[in-house]
């Protein structure tokens, strides 16, 4: 009998893994060595928290190009932190625009908001391959447009949105930039970009762990609380503190986290986005080309990796995506993801809907060696 192959992890647009050992180290040692409540106390273990959540703020700052550190807000992760800027930024009769590869999170407040009557949203068309045309971005404007909203890179087909482009088009309109598929895969400049409002999550191309993430608000830009409540600042008032980002971040944070997170940065800085990219995009070639030959596949989104993510979505000729992502798990030990990745607008702009795709998604410390075995199975899968 053949020896069996190592498990094979390709679902890192929903989550990372492995982590870097530096994510873990610096969580473990913080675990044990700190109580891990910030700004509550002035003794010693407070402090060292405390210094820890400021460092990784300041880092952030830094890796996303904003000056000013109390600008970079924490949350539990993208989703949250796209719903506090929806909620937060919109009033009664607002115009949005979105693309038409947002993931459920930007859309589902954007739908709950629209059938209250209090907004009116338009989707820009995307191409068969998942690109959005910045001329309809021009067309779909009006005077009431308050929020434009780009997902920078489709968890679905890994296409990347033409930012700047976008960015330079919004005029008096904000600009919010979902970036959970490219923060720490591609340079972002907030500031550089004129981007109000940049939603990450840690647990992705970040490299942190799940449950951190936050966002970035632009200079002059300003939300009501999302929550309200403890911030060991300002205790002698009842009222919630009025200023960044103590107003946004009541409670305990996630200390633990954050400082997984901020390792998680640290080793993208010293390994460098190219090389990071560089070699996300190589697996993601060679596993095009690889599809190209099986006979049946029909992959979606760009047919080369310029322009595109570590993602790669398709459909196989005559099974349905559940079965090849159930065979590819139990036969061969492959986790991939199959069905609609919680963008059902991607999926039927694509003309995917409603059954999806097999989706697979390749992280930095996924091998060559890995895409091979992944290419055999799927001719071995395609030829059953």
């Amino acid at each position: 009998m053949p020896t069996p192959h190592p498990p094979v992890y390709f679902d890192n647009a929903a989550t990372s893994f492995p982590k870097p050992e530096q994510v873990a180290t610096a969580m473990d040692v913080l675990l044990r060595s700190t109580a891990l409540s910030p700004g509550r106390a002035a003794h010693a273990f407070s402090l060292t928290a405390g210094r820890v959540i400021f460092a990784a703020r300041e880092l952030l700052a830094a890796f996303f190009g904003c000056p000013d550190s109390s600008r970079v807000i924490f949350t539990a992760n993208v989703t949250e932190a796209l719903n506090v800027g929806i909620f937060g930024l919109l009033r009664p009769g607002d115009h949005v625009i979105a693309t038409g590869t947002e993931h459920n999170s930007v859309m589902r407040p954007l739908r709950h908001l629209e059938q209250q009557g209090r907004i009116t949203v338009s989707v820009l068309p995307v191409s068969a391959a998942g690109e959005t045309d910045p001329a309809d971005l021009v067309r779909c404007r009006r005077p009431g447009t308050r929020l434009i909203v780009v997902n920078h890179v489709s968890n679905v087909t890994g296409t990347v949105a033409p930012l700047a482009e976008l960015a330079a088009l919004k005029e008096g309109a904000l600009l919010m930039v979902d970036a959970a598929q490219s923060a720490g895969l591609f340079e972002l400049d907030a500031t550089g970009l004129g981007i109000d409002f940049l939603a990450f999550t840690g647990h992705k191309g970040l490299l942190g762990p799940t449950g951190t993430g936050g966002f970035v608000l632009g200079p002059g830009i300003d939300l009501p609380p999302f929550k309200m409540g403890g911030t060991g600042s300002a205790s002698e008032r009842e009222l919630q503190p009025d200023f960044a980002p103590d107003c946004y971040e009541a409670g305990t944070p996630n200390t633990l986290g954050i400082a997984g997170l901020a390792a998680g940065v640290r080793f993208i800085q010293e390994t460098g986005l190219t090389t990071i990219r560089s070699h996300e995009l190589a697996l993601t070639s060679r596993f095009l080309d690889g599809l190209s030959q099986i006979k049946g596949i029909m992959v979606y989104g760009l047919p080369t990796r310029a322009g595109r993510g570590a993602v790669v979505s398709f459909r196989p000729g005559g099974k349905s995506v559940d079965e090849v992502a159930y065979r590819l798990d139990r036969e061969f030990a492959i986790m991939a993801r199959a069905g609609l990745h919680c963008a059902p607008l991607a999926h039927r702009g694509l003309g995917t809907f409603p059954e999806g795709t097999v989706r697979v998604s390749f992280g930095f410390f996924n091998t060559t060696d890995e895409v091979e075995y992944c290419l055999d199975a799927l001719a071995r899968i395609a030829g059953a």
